[in-house]
């Protein structure tokens, strides 16, 4: 086909194709997946998500299983954001060999929900001694750690408020709060960052107010030799709402795993759909072609293969075997070309009895070379259809083996999204953003194939154009 005669098809099939609302629907869709693949690197808040999924420490500085930042826009009371403060008001002292840097963070608190904890990052080598004290907006500071720092690999230390600080936060309850209701809570249940920003009075425990205001903290690093070095002090706020679409239980960001399952659903469902229809037109077209008896022997095995339930397949593949993205699709590919097989099968009855085959026959063509260059290249238009409305059940069937703890935990994908979700408790905890955008990816995802597949459905076979 010459380029000028390729382009003329493309017009044509474009006209028809835009005739057809559910067709432009799911290709507006596929778009905006596609867009969201190439710029997943600026997208996504976090560069390393798919190599560090499964690595907590990456996470650390997250809140647990915070609301998605726009819950804010919809809720009365106003949750705390994530606040990272990086640049400290700098104090230092000399006092012989000895010298005490202080680190002065200052936050404007604003919100109806303290935040889930405040974690105080120092980089630098040597050793320190650090008296950490926090000041609230009604004068009142509290101690909140003194400890020394071992900086000697040149490491960071974190120093955690929510986890080191329970006994200063309880201690500092005691003078406000009554002693009927300290007794109702144990020193290691109670959230330090809850007290810290709530308002100084009784019932502060069981009904916090919040204190709205500018608060400090205040770092103070003794440092006794020359070689003990502070590069670094970064304070992080992890509040109570974060990023587009939450955070989970293992405090990661949700809407960066969302956002690499995308590649891994259109590789899945492509690969799968692609593999399988071109195998499912081969094998249709030699049955047609070869008739007989070899016709009654493909038709007797395909089938076998069309009546074995896949999905408990699946199930039994992926316990023998090493879970891999891989042996899925290999075994998916492998019982699912029987979906095109029927209907290519009766395409191909049709156009071997066609003259032109009758002649290429009659001057000598191979059998080879009449499947192959004369009959499949009518086929694979109409295949095209297929490949569509097979992706969205490749997608499903992934996400179904993940969900059973079967799937590959190697990589980012919707299904070990919810598999997460389904073992973290997602549901009896009320945490729906953990649950609601993975499968509704998902379906979206599967809707524009399906879209797109009915289109090409209606425009490859004529007699669908009345329907």
């Amino acid at each position: 086909m010459k380029l000028k005669d390729l382009k003329v098809s493309i017009s044509e099939f474009w006209q028809e194709f835009r005739k057809v609302k559910s067709g432009l629907v799911g290709l507006a869709i596929f778009g905006f997946f596609l867009a969201l693949l190439i710029f997943e690197p600026v997208l996504a808040p976090f560069s390393e998500t798919n190599t560090r999924w499964r690595d907590i420490s990456y996470w650390d500085d997250n809140p647990q299983s915070a609301y998605p930042i726009w819950v804010n826009f919809f809720s009365a009371k106003k949750y705390a954001e994530s606040t990272l403060l990086e640049n400290p008001e700098v104090k230092e002292e000399v006092f012989g060999t000895n010298r005490m840097v202080t680190y002065t963070f200052e936050y404007d608190y604003q919100y109806d929900i303290a935040p889930a904890d405040l974690i105080l990052k120092v980089e630098g080598s040597g050793a320190a001694m650090m008296d950490l004290t926090f000041t609230r907006p009604d004068e009142e500071s509290v101690l909140l750690a003194s400890t020394n720092l071992n900086m000697a690999d040149g490491g960071v230390n974190r120093i955690s408020v929510d986890k080191g600080s329970k006994t200063e936060a309880y201690e500092f309850l005691g003078y406000f709060e009554s002693r009927d209701n300290l007794r109702k809570f144990q020193r290691s249940s109670i959230k330090p960052a809850a007290i810290l920003f709530a308002k100084a009075q009784e019932n502060m425990l069981i009904e916090p107010e919040a204190l709205k205001g500018k608060y400090t903290m205040q770092a103070a690093l003794l440092l006794q030799r020359p070689s003990d070095i502070v590069r670094d002090v970064k304070l992080v706020i992890p509040g109570r709402v974060f990023g587009l679409l939450g955070t989970d239980a293992f405090k990661r960001d949700l809407f960066s795993g969302v956002l690499a399952g995308i590649k891994w659903a259109l590789l899945i469902g492509l690969l799968t759909a692609v593999v399988s229809v071109m195998v499912g037109v081969i094998y249709g077209v030699i049955s047609a072609y070869l008739g007989g008896w070899k016709d009654s022997l493909m038709q007797r095995i395909f089938e076998i293969f069309n009546s074995i339930p896949l999905l408990p397949v699946l199930i039994v593949m992926s316990a023998i075997f090493k879970p891999s993205i891989w042996n899925l699709i290999l075994i998916m590919c492998i019982f699912y070309w029987t979906g095109s097989v029927k209907t290519v099968r009766s395409m191909g009855l049709q156009i071997k009895e066609e003259t032109f085959i009758e002649a290429t026959r009659a001057l000598g063509a191979s059998n080879f070379r009449i499947i192959f260059k004369h009959i499949i290249p009518l086929i694979i238009p109409y295949s095209f259809a297929s490949m569509a409305l097979f992706i969205p059940g490749a997608i499903v069937y992934e996400a179904s083996i993940s969900l059973l703890g079967l799937g590959d935990a190697t990589i980012v994908t919707w299904g070990q999204i919810l598999r997460d979700a389904y073992t973290g408790g997602a549901v009896i905890n009320g945490l729906w953003w953990w649950v609601i955008p993975p499968g509704l990816m998902i379906a979206i995802m599967g809707m524009s194939f399906a879209f797109i597949g009915f289109a090409l459905d209606k425009i490859l076979h004529p007699k669908l154009r009345t329907r």
